[in-house]
């Protein structure tokens, strides 16, 4: 009789720890408890399916029952394991939660519990699916799960431990194994078409991690049947026409095109895969990964270690970055997110995706507050001064020498790096004493005189002043305005008059001598037509295409 066909994946199942792909972290934990001799009575294996659970377990299993063990590093000769391995030993029963789920089952577990094992040293108990145990069933077996007979060891696994009952994580040993990544996928892959004698390459190995989505399992599979369907020698295309992928430089492809605001080439590219037949929900899965990969090259080195992806595609991904940013690529992210969750119930999965990658194209090219914000400052640092802009007029009661030595000194000191300067110093008084700070509640820098910071009192908090211009307050000031203005600075409380309106910003410009009050005159008013010609909102407006619905006085 012909020998009976094996599947890949159960053909090349782990049969060592070290050969369990991508799951270091509890391969690792487990040899060490092994060898410390620190075993504990349950464990809980948790992760997405086709990852290792169940083979970790078996893996573990053998480590315990073999005539060497326990041992981290199982012979694979003896009875006991090679009973395992075949899944016919006694002493391991591997239990499918989904189908052994009643009370009553688990009463029979718990009675068989108390024999002692056949021919190992443990009698070991692998519980898959174990979430889907009823709350009778889990409570059934809370008493022995918690103190169970010294020859008795529980392996549970699950894809959903937030349905495990409280009461049972807490008596086990939790191990989080992750989905595996592609590269490792890849060179796994390679591996077995090696030794299967089948030819394949880079692209073809590289779409099927992509499909697999972090499942070796689904992986071996997918190769399995590419070898029924295409024979010894694999393409990338076979893969992708077997399975409706789309190709990594269709992909690409999409990206250059919302990347370079190109929403014609973009929606042709869509158009060409739909007429293909490709899978849009997958396509548009795909396209957010992909740009999800991106963010994090755009974010720096230290992310690009931690994605593990094949060479070509981060090669791709490094040349991407370089013409664009993390701002546009997250509002892309965010246009591609919002259309990917709704686009299975669309009537026309090509009309709406072809909108999401309009709106992404568009996402791409806005502009954040914080970037609208630098670029309105940076035109007003390069536009000529308004007559009437934020420039106003002040008194002439001022003398002309304190004025000009005041204007002198904002050369190299500007009002917003004296309120910001002031802010700190203020922030920081409130860390060393907190009611000091509540005294300069009302208070405004006015400017530098020299290297005297005058700072003004509102009327209604004049009181206030004697309080707030103490030795130590003055000290603390004084330090945190020389940290951020890199000079000493002298401070001056003033208590401005109840009639006068100074402006902050202009207040600066309208000191007078020592001594003497410096009043800012009332502000010059803007109508509407001077508000529309000046230069700054002229420029603002043809930059960002905008227009002047209502200015309110």
């Amino acid at each position: 009789m012909a020998q009976q066909y094996q599947v890949l994946a159960r053909k090349w199942r782990p049969q060592q720890f070290d050969d369990v792909v991508g799951q270091e972290h509890v391969t690792t934990t487990l040899k060490n408890a092994i060898e410390q001799n620190r075993l504990a009575h349950a464990y809980l294996f948790v992760g997405p399916r086709g990852i290792g659970k169940t083979s970790t377990a078996r893996i573990f299993a053998k480590a315990l029952n073999c005539v060497k063990g326990p041992t981290a590093t199982p012979c694979d000769k003896c009875d006991n394991c090679l009973e395992i391995t075949e899944g016919r030993s006694l002493d391991v029963l591997e239990i499918d939660g989904a189908s052994n789920n009643g009370v009553e089952q688990v009463r029979e577990l718990r009675d068989t519990v108390r024999y002692a094992p056949a021919r190992g040293k443990f009698k070991i108990y692998i519980i898959d699916e174990v979430h889907m145990l009823t709350t009778q069933a889990f409570n059934a077996l809370l008493k022995t799960l918690e103190e169970p007979p010294a020859h008795v060891k529980f392996i549970f696994a699950t894809t959903e431990p937030q349905k495990v009952l409280p009461t049972i994580l807490s008596r086990c040993q939790r191990f989080d194994l992750r989905r595996i990544p592609a590269n490792l996928i890849v060179k796994h892959l390679k591996e077995i078409a090696k030794k299967e004698k089948v030819a394949i390459d880079d692209k073809a190995l590289a779409a099927i991690a992509r499909g697999a989505e972090g499942g070796l399992r689904d992986a071996e599979s997918t190769l399995d049947q590419l070898i029924a369907f295409c024979g010894n020698k694999i393409a990338e295309a076979d893969v992708l026409s077997v399975f409706g992928l789309v190709a990594q430089d269709r992909i690409a492809a999409l990206t250059d095109a919302v990347l370079d605001g190109e929403t014609t080439n973009a929606l042709k590219v869509l158009k060409d895969l739909d007429d293909a037949g490709k899978d849009l929900q997958r396509l548009a899965a795909d396209l957010l990964d992909h740009f999800r990969n991106l963010l994090v090259v755009t974010l720096g080195a230290e992310g690009v270690a931690s994605l593990q992806l094949p060479e070509s595609e981060m090669e791709l991904l490094v040349a991407q970055a370089k013409r664009t940013d993390s701002d546009a690529v997250l509002r892309v992210i965010d246009a591609l997110a919002a259309a990917e969750g709704r686009l299975r119930y669309a009537l026309s999965k090509r009309v709406f995706f072809e909108i999401a990658l309009v709106k992404a194209v568009k996402a791409r090219d806005m502009v954040g507050i914080d970037g609208l914000l630098k670029k309105l400052n940076e035109l007003k640092g390069g536009l000529p001064s308004s007559p009437r802009g934020n420039d106003l007029p002040v008194t002439k009661t001022a003398s002309a020498a304190p004025a000009n030595h005041v204007r002198e000194t904002a050369q190299t000191n500007s009002a917003a790096s004296v309120d910001e300067a002031w802010a700190y110093a203020v922030e920081h008084l409130g860390k060393v004493t907190p009611l000091a700070k509540s005294y300069l509640v009302g208070t405004r820098p006015l400017g530098l005189r020299g290297n005297v910071l005058i700072v003004r009192f509102d009327p209604e908090f004049a009181d206030r002043k004697e309080f707030a211009d103490r030795p130590r307050n003055i000290e603390v000031l004084q330090a945190s305005l020389k940290e951020k203005l890199r000079m000493d600075v002298a401070l001056k409380f003033e208590v401005g008059e109840a009639t006068a309106a100074t402006p902050a910003k202009s207040s600066a410009s309208s000191l007078g001598k020592p001594g003497t009050s410096a009043r800012a005159a009332e502000p010059a008013k803007m109508n509407v037509d001077d508000f529309k010609n000046d230069p700054l909102i002229k420029k603002a407006l043809e930059i960002f295409k905008g227009t002047i619905v209502e200015v309110r006085k």
